[in-house]
């Protein structure tokens, strides 16, 4: 039969679990130390003494290296990189007391309100999305704007043979004779509609370019650091697409990184690092790296900007600085 004391150490092996580990190897490591000290002659105790050391130093590897924090983001994939690549930038500027931070890609592809009900219930840690009304009451932003304005310049993803006739269109006949496709959750959306525009929806971001080839509609918006990526990829595909050369849209539409309302300390660290990495020209230097391309494109062509209303902003949304990319 087994003691009091050997009952009291099964129960508390398997109550304490992996997360308290840590504990029960020092509480192990005295209790060995103190029967040495007690019980050995003293050549024994010096080499007993040296093994439980090795010993302890072997059993709390995996438990310091198990500190490691993970952090989960969306959304994924080559047009948001940029995105990312800042908010490992902003944690490199605060590291963490806890130990190394790391940042994991949310593995499944799904809708930003998916996105948004995953972060809420912690499966996703930050998302990087626009702001409105609804997405400020559910989640806690960090109010700095990632992108500068830039996803708020918005050029049009059209079939190449139309290039010569919205060339041509003056700003109210873009209004009365184009008809826009945008995904039913796109920020751009009640934006569009808001404005005066026609516009038919897809629940798809994807059958968009399979509607506009099939002429369902005459164009849908893409952002200036978004249109050409995304097409290049789909050149196959796709190849009657083009993005449109001489027209664009604006809006202010800032770009914020977002926790869960209750992270308040993750939401700090990660202002408090974009704060140091504006300071030190680190944030301009990784934004102008990204959107190099479409920095250049700007200088060389001179679209006609038509300027938009932006009935979703929050009351009080700061202007985005667009002086980086376009003045």
């Amino acid at each position: 039969m087994q003691s009091a004391n050997q009952r009291h150490n099964n129960a508390f092996l398997s109550d304490s679990g992996l997360r308290s580990a840590p504990m029960l190897i020092y509480a192990l490591f005295q209790s060995l130390l103190q029967s040495l000290l007690n019980s050995q002659p003293v050549n024994a105790r010096k080499s007993m003494i040296a093994a439980v050391i090795v010993w302890l130093l072997l059993c709390a590897t995996p438990f310091a290296m198990a500190a490691e924090t993970i952090i989960r983001y969306y959304p994924v994939g080559p047009i948001y990189e940029y995105r990312w690549k800042l908010l490992e930038l902003a944690l490199a500027h605060t590291p963490s007391a806890g130990g190394p931070t790391r940042l994991m890609p949310y593995p499944e592809d799904v809708t930003q309100n998916r996105g948004i009900l995953l972060l809420q219930s912690g499966n996703i840690d930050v998302v990087a999305f626009g702001t409105n009304s609804e997405r400020e009451s559910q989640m806690l932003p960090i109010k700095i704007d990632i992108l500068h304005g830039i996803i708020g310049f918005r050029v049009f993803v059209i079939r190449a043979t139309d290039q010569a006739r919205i060339a041509r269109m003056s700003e109210d006949t873009l209004r009365q004779q184009l008809t826009f496709g945008l995904n039913s959750q796109w920020a751009d959306l009640p934006i569009l509609c808001d404005n005066g525009f026609t516009v038919i929806t897809s629940s798809s971001y994807e059958n968009l370019f399979s509607m506009l080839v099939a002429n369902r509609f005459d164009a849908f918006t893409r952002g200036l650091n978004e249109a050409s990526l995304e097409l290049d990829k789909r050149k196959t595909s796709y190849p009657q697409l083009a993005v449109e050369q001489t027209k664009a849209l604006y809006f202010p539409y800032p770009v914020y990184f977002w926790v869960r309302k209750n992270e308040t300390a993750l939401a700090e660290r990660i202002g408090h690092g974009l704060q140091l990495s504006l300071a030190d020209g680190s944030f301009r230097k990784l934004f102008e790296h990204y959107h190099a391309a479409e920095i250049k494109m700007l200088s060389k062509n001179k679209r006609q900007v038509i300027h938009l209303t932006n009935p979703v902003l929050p009351a009080h949304t700061a202007e985005p600085d667009t002086s980086w990319w376009w003045h």
